[in-house]
């Protein structure tokens, strides 16, 4: 039976009408095979223009139709519907794109409306051979997974508990906290940062509804959107947390030291350790690679003096599994180390040092209780910040990390509070975007802090004095100013492991190293692996302010699949012929959604539909030709392709 086809072209305002010939191209679209009716208006996505297709469907008894109009990511799923409400089945709609493919890069009206009307006929005749196709459902299971215990991942599942589901929150650290409790004071307000943070975490390690699996790394991730397993490799702390009052004695009592992470290297902490006095949870973990007991055999001061008995050394690493329907991955970032940069004498020249270890040396619970100063020294005189270590720089990050700016004017308000020392600040732009951040760079400029807009300076040593020299580029004039401590505003970059965690989630990654979201301002915080989401530093350099909101987005994007309980499946995936299949496992390799395996009994691939994105990587592989595509048959490609070429030549841009 002929189908019978109904084409519309939209104006899209002056955005195709500017450049196409609507009414040629109408025409020439009511004269093609098996077209019923042809229209042309202003905006067929309003809805008049949806009212109008809905109409033509009923009176004209259209089964198939053509939208040529933007690009498919923008209004397919609203065409979509209105063919399904209209008693159309989904897939029975096809849509040409003749803004961005058309309009908007062929500037010529001849040669845009030739090729407009090449991609009518494209589209009419593919939908001619497009069948329909069953949309699947499947259930959701009603938790989820949150990866990463920093202030994001800490509001992720605070608000996926609140709103009464089960959340899973895995940290790898002893302690959630992430680099927000490692600061001293937040900007522009000053806030106290564990006095505002520790609040959140004390809430998700007692919520009802978080499970916190601190000291705990993802070790597999298989299932689908909905239906994830998970397991979770948690290490062994060697202390049981029942039993453990949090009193501290063994830590009091351990012999032996190391240096502290949380501390940046600055401080010392033992063997056995809580990282900070506020840890989540705040039960201790032995060091095993300090630990004498572990090394050499001996000591077990901590057991012999814990009251508790918490001390167990028989513990041994568990592999859980859980079962969830969506995950948020938040990360985090790692700070850059500027060793490599040999002109700023980082590692190299005494009290140059970078911002995190100014945070911990400015911090009262700090190594030096508050005091600005290393090893003992007196306090600064004068005091350097150079901005943009490892941004902006084509040799390092191309990027701007965002908060460099506005934690050098906080580390510059700090030094001239606690210190009364001269500050420069050395910038090539500085960006203070934010709310409030404006008028706190104007209050430090108040407070006597010297700008100096100058090239990446060199930092050198002479008569006890750290010298900075840089090109000034407004006085243009070349600058040599002695300082006695210099502080280096460093990027966040992404973390070390970032490869290993894409590899696992199914993550891709931005040239910059950092995780890649769905579309950059549409689905911010979606990710091409349906059901895994972002937030924070782990998708990109942002503030406190931007990684909570980004964090309650992911949470809300969650919410709203785990509480609808079922979730709807891709019905354009690949099926594969057992009559033709040889069971040669090459599509099994290549699968980048690991969504094809073998039936071992059978000798035949098996693909799950609800996996299946439908690349059609698979397809192109098959030695045999077994699999197919279903919405992309190689028939209707080919008259796809037949479409393009049939009456017309069109340019070759942007197709």
């Amino acid at each position: 039976m002929k189908p019978r086809i109904g084409v519309y072209i939209c104006h899209c305002g002056a955005n195709i009408a500017a450049t196409v010939d609507v009414e040629a191209v109408t025409d020439y679209a009511q004269g093609l095979d098996s077209v019923v009716v042809a229209r042309n208006y202003k905006f067929t996505c309003s809805e008049p223009g949806q009212s109008m297709i809905k109409e033509d469907i009923e009176n004209l008894q259209l089964d198939r139709v053509v939208v040529a109009a933007c690009s498919p990511q923008m209004h397919e799923p609203t065409f979509r519907r209105v063919c399904e409400e209209a008693g159309i089945n989904r897939y029975l709609f096809q849509m040409a794109n003749i803004r961005e493919q058309c309009s908007w890069v062929v500037h010529d009206k001849e040669q845009a409306t030739k090729k407009a009307k090449a991609l009518v006929s494209s589209a009419v005749r593919r939908v001619a051979l497009q069948e329909p196709l069953e949309v699947k459902t499947v259930p959701v299971t009603r938790c989820a997974l949150v990866v990463g215990g920093g202030i994001a991942g800490i509001q992720a599942a605070l608000d996926i508990a609140d709103a009464g589901y089960k959340v899973y929150l895995a940290e790898r650290e002893p302690s959630i906290g992430g680099h927000m409790i490692q600061l001293d004071k937040t900007f522009p307000t000053l806030d106290c940062s564990a006095c505002i943070l520790t609040p959140k975490m004390a809430q998700a390690g007692s919520h009802p509804n978080i499970e916190l699996m601190t000291y705990s790394e993802v070790a597999e991730v298989s299932g689908y959107v909905g239906n994830f397993k998970v397991k979770i490799r948690k290490k062994p702390r060697y202390v049981d947390e029942s039993k453990c009052t949090g009193c501290g004695v063994c830590q009091e009592r351990c012999p032996w030291t190391t240096d502290s992470e949380f501390d940046v290297g600055l401080g010392k902490r033992k063997s056995i350790y809580t990282p900070f006095p506020q840890a989540v949870p705040n039960v201790p973990v032995i060091d095993t690679e300090h630990c004498v007991y572990f090394q050499k055999g001996t000591c077990r001061a901590c057991e012999k003096f814990c009251e508790a008995k918490a001390i167990d050394f028989e513990q041994t690493e568990e592999l859980v599994e859980v079962e969830v329907g969506a995950i948020i991955v938040a990360t985090g970032y790692d700070p850059f180390d500027p060793s490599s940069i040999y002109q700023y004498g980082y590692k190299r020249l005494d009290n140059v040092i970078t911002g995190l270890e100014f945070e911990r040396l400015c911090n009262a619970a700090g190594p030096t209780g508050g005091r600005i100063a290393l090893n003992g020294g007196p306090e600064p005189q004068s005091v350097a910040i150079i901005h943009c270590v490892g941004s902006r720089n084509q040799n390092y990050h191309e990027y701007c990390s965002r908060v460099c700016c506005m934690y050098s004017m906080k580390f510059a308000h700090l030094v001239r509070e606690k210190t009364g020392a001269k500050v420069y600040e050395f910038y090539t732009d500085l960006k203070s975007s934010g709310k409030g951040y404006e008028e706190f760079y104007n209050r430090v400029m108040n407070e006597g802090v010297m700008f100096v807009r100058s090239r990446p300076p060199e930092v050198s040593s002479e008569n006890g004095k750290l010298i900075v020299q840089c090109e000034d580029t407004l006085a243009d004039c070349q600058r040599r100013v002695p300082v006695d401590m210099v502080i280096l505003s460093t990027a966040l970059q992404p973390r070390a492991d970032a490869g290993e965690v894409a590899r696992l989630f199914s993550l891709s990654r931005s040239a910059d190293g950092f995780f890649l979201e769905k579309h950059p301002k549409l689905a911010p915080v979606a990710t091409m692996t349906d059901g895994i989401f972002l937030a924070g530093c782990a998708q990109g350099p942002k503030d406190i302010p931007d990684t909570v909101a980004q964090a309650s987005a992911a949470a809300a994007a969650v919410l709203s699949m785990i509480a609808r309980g079922t979730i709807e499946v891709e019905a354009a995936t690949s099926v594969v012929d057992e009559e033709f299949c040889s069971g040669c496992k090459t599509c099994v390799s290549l699968c980048p959604y690991n969504a094809i395996s073998l039936l071992e009994d059978k000798r035949v691939a098996e693909i799950n539909d609800v996996l299946c994105k439908g690349c059609g990587v698979c397809v192109a592989a098959c030695p045999a030709g077994a699999i197919t595509g279903r919405h992309f048959t190689d028939k209707q490609i080919f008259a796809e392709i037949e479409g393009l070429l049939a009456d017309t030549k069109p340019p070759l841009v942007a197709v």
